[in-house]
C-alpha cells in the first residue's frame, strides 16, 4: 500500500536534477513537475509582484556576480544595495555579540542604516514562562528568557527594509521569523560545537553519525 507521504516532493532523493537541467524528458514520476504542475504555475505568477521581483531578481543578479567569491556578508551588501534596501534590522544572540557589534560596524560603513536588537530585551525572568531551576542553563541564577516576539516587533515598529538573523537559538528563530514582517536573510545559525558551521556534522559522517543514532 502506498504511503501518504508518496504524495509529497523528496526532492533530497532524487537522482537525475531535472530541475536543474532543463531536461524534461528525464523527469521522474513523483515530481513535482509532474504532479503539482498547476501548482507551480501558479507560483510564477507570485513574481509579477513588484516587490517579490525586487528581492528574486536582485538574489539572482547577487548569485551571477559573487557565486564561490564573495563572503555572506559582501553578499548581504550587495543584495541589499540591488534590492535599494537602506534600513536593515540585526536580530542576534547575546553571545554572538561581538559578531553582531562588528557586522553592524560594516554595515553602517557601506552606508546602511542599522537597528540592532539582542535576543534578551525586556530581561524577563525564564520563571515567566514556568520553567524551573532545573530547565535553565545555569540553575540557581538569573536567566532572562529569549525574546523574539520583541525583537520582531520593535523591528517591525523601525521599519526596517530587510532583516539579518545572527545566532538566534532553535525555535527561537522560529518565533522571530513568524512576527517579523520585512524580508529577512541569515547572516549566521548557532552551532557552538562546531564553531557556528552546522554543516560540520554532515560533511565528518564518520563521527557524528553515531551520534545521531
Amino acid at each position: 500500500m502506498p504511503s501518504e507521504l508518496e504524495k509529497y516532493p523528496n526532492c533530497a532523493k532524487c537522482k537525475t536534477l531535472a530541475c536543474k537541467s532543463g531536461q524534461k524528458n528525464i523527469i521522474p514520476e513523483n515530481c513535482p513537475m509532474v504532479l503539482e504542475n498547476e501548482l507551480l504555475e501558479k507560483t510564477q505568477k507570485e513574481y509579477l509582484d513588484e516587490e517579490l521581483k525586487n528581492i528574486a531578481c536582485s538574489a539572482a543578479r547577487v548569485e551571477a556576480e559573487g557565486y564561490c567569491r564573495w563572503t555572506r556578508i559582501e553578499e548581504i551588501i550587495a543584495f541589499a544595495r540591488q534590492a535599494s534596501f537602506k534600513r536593515i534590522g540585526l536580530a542576534y544572540c547575546i553571545g554572538l555579540r561581538r559578531e553582531a557589534a562588528r557586522f553592524s560596524e560594516i554595515m553602517t560603513q557601506c552606508g546602511f542604516d542599522m537597528i540592532s536588537v539582542v535576543c534578551k530585551t525586556g530581561s524577563t525572568p525564564k520563571e515567566t514562562l514556568g520553567l524551573t531551576e532545573d530547565e535553565k542553563v545555569k540553575p540557581g541564577h538569573f536567566e532572562a528568557i529569549c525574546n523574539p516576539v520583541a525583537q520582531a516587533e520593535l523591528l517591525n515598529k523601525a521599519k526596517t527594509d530587510l532583516n539579518v538573523l545572527l545566532g538566534l537559538c532553535v525555535g527561537h528563530d522560529t518565533i522571530f521569523i513568524r512576527y517579523a514582517k520585512s524580508p529577512l536573510t541569515v547572516l549566521a545559525v548557532k552551532d557552538r560545537v562546531l564553531a557556528h558551521n552546522p554543516l560540520g556534522a554532515i560533511y565528518a559522517p564518520h563521527y557524528f553519525d553515531r551520534r545521531f543514532r
